[in-house]
Parts: C-alpha cells; structure tokens; sequence
C-alpha cells in the first residue's frame, strides 16, 4: 500500500469564464469543485494507476466532509485526522486562457490534533511499504513537521518520497533521516542553495546536488517542465528527454509525476522505468482538463516516446 499525505487539503473550485470583468458581477454556468492539494491529486493519479493508495491529512468542518465525500465516491480510501476549524477552499477562475487563483489560507492546527496524527503516522508506518508527503503546511505545524515525520515514517523500512519547498523542505533533508526522492526545481534549488548554482544542464546540476545539503538522499529529480527532467540516482546521474505535447492543463503535472514514481518505486521498477512511468503520468495530467487525472489508454504510447541516457 501506498500512503499519500496532504498537511494542506483544500476544496479546489474551478470557475470558467469567457471574459473577467473586474468590479462587476462575474456570473458562470457551472463551477467545478474538487477534493485537492498535491497530496490529493497524488491520490487520484495512484487510483488510476490500480495502486492501493490511502489518503490522509487534517480535515475539518462542511469542506472537510466534501473531500471525504468526494474521495469516496472515487472509492479511494483515506484516514484524515478530524480537525477544529475549517478545511480551505481554492479558487481558480479560468479566463481568456489565463488562470487567476484566490487560496484562503486555510486552517490552524492545534497540538492535539498534531499528536494525533504522529500517533497514526507511526502505526501505518508498521504496514506500509512507501509514503508520499506532498505541498504545504497547514498553520501551527512546525517547519520541521516533516522532519519529524520522516523517522517514524522510515524506522520499519518505507520509503518516502517528498515533494515539498522552502524551509519545510530544508529542515527534512538536513536532518539525519532521509527521504528517499525529492524533485525540487530549478528555483527551489537556488531557494536551498543561493542564486550562485545555476541548474541548465547536467554538468550544473551534478555541482548543486553534490552539496552537503543533498548528501545520502538515493534520489533527486529535477524537474524541467518541457525540456524533461535531470535526475541523480545513488552517484549516478541522467538526461530524460520527454515528447512535444499540445498541453490541455499542466496544473497538477508535477503531482501525477510523484504518483507515477511512486507506482514504479512501489513495484522495484528499473531506474529507467522509474523515471518514465513519472515523466509519463506528468505528460498525462497535462493532456487533461482535470488536476491529477490522466488517460491510462495512453500510457504506452507516451511512455514509449520518452529517453532516458546516463551521462555519469
């Protein structure tokens, strides 16, 4: 089993419009409302994939039980931790082929209820094989959080695969526990490691991620958008050149990507197999109009086209 955490949830609302009128009434047919954050997104690309995948987080309040409603109706199973205040909600108006995006910042976690979750972070950890943590803390967690997740999460030999940025980030792969992935990008690479690295070809990113701060994490993968993605596996290092696709809506893609790395760890996979079926379920994620949804009829095709070359 496969354990997907979403410190974050929201209720994602998508709002299409023909045209945004600012300071006048904004009327739409319909609006889309979705159980999300990447954790969740994660989820839905694993349940599609055929994985046996748990979602778990902080919930709380009416959009709290929309997202346990909507998972359900998805048959994906999840344990969240009910919380005092009210799960966020994020919205996305869709206009004149731009997206403008008002999040609310969503709830306080209190201690209690922070406890709760190590409690059951660490009897999952006694059965389940691979974690996912995926986004941003929810306020009153530490920015440590998943720092201190990741021995309890590791101590029966999982792996966790974290897809996170900023101090959250830092904190967890400085301290003695690793994760086993992490796919920063360029930027969140220059955020850990200052503006001086530049990361455009290999040769750069094997000199940032040879820096302390990523010593003994198995992989890194640094995610390029269309250009592909650069990876360090153990002291190994490689190029993924990925197809030219007409994108629908690339929200989301970096989360299908950790769910098809996920499936490919979960089953022992090649290196590059890994990194395929990854690059692939991205490229899928983009050629949809849902966030974390892909077309699995298309998999081969697309996963056929993509390269994989070690360089080092």
């Amino acid at each position: 089993m496969i354990v997907t955490i979403t410190a974050n949830p929201s209720v994602d609302v998508s709002m299409p419009l023909n045209s945004f009128m600012l300071d006048q009434v904004n009327r739409i047919e319909k609006a889309d409302k979705t159980a999300g954050g990447k954790g969740l997104n994660v989820t839905r690309v694993l349940h599609q994939l055929d994985k046996e995948v748990l979602a778990t987080g902080f919930v709380g309040g009416d959009f709290g039980r929309f997202i346990q409603n909507d998972l359900a109706k998805q048959m994906i199973n999840f344990n969240f931790i009910p919380i005092q205040e009210s799960t966020r909600i994020s919205i996305a108006l869709l206009h004149e082929g731009k997206q403008t995006e008002v999040l609310e910042k969503g709830p306080t976690i209190n201690d209690s209820e922070q406890q709760q979750f190590l409690v059951l972070m660490n009897e999952l950890a006694k059965t389940t094989r691979l974690f996912t943590i995926s986004g941003s803390l929810a306020a009153g967690l530490p920015q440590n959080f998943y720092a201190l997740l990741l021995p309890i999460l590791q101590k029966h030999g999982a792996k966790v695969i974290l897809d996170s940025s900023g101090d959250s980030l830092k904190q967890a792969i400085s301290g003695s526990a690793k994760p086993y992935l992490i796919k920063p990008n360029e930027q969140e690479i220059k955020e850990l490691l200052g503006d001086n690295f530049t990361v455009d070809s290999v040769a750069s990113f094997k000199s940032a991620v040879e820096q302390p701060l990523f010593s003994e994490i198995p992989w890194i993968v640094l995610s390029r958008g269309s250009q592909g993605a650069y990876a360090k596996v153990a002291d190994s290092f490689y190029s993924v050149t990925i197809p030219t696709v007409e994108a629908i809506n690339p929200v989301g893609s970096g989360d299908a990507t950790i769910a098809g790395f996920a499936s490919a760890i979960e089953e022992d996979n090649s290196i590059e197999d890994i990194l395929k079926t990854g690059m692939t379920c991205g490229i899928l994620n983009a050629l949809e109009e849902s966030t974390g949804s892909i077309n699995i009829q298309q998999f081969e095709q697309i996963f056929s086209q993509i390269i994989v070359e070690k360089i080092y």
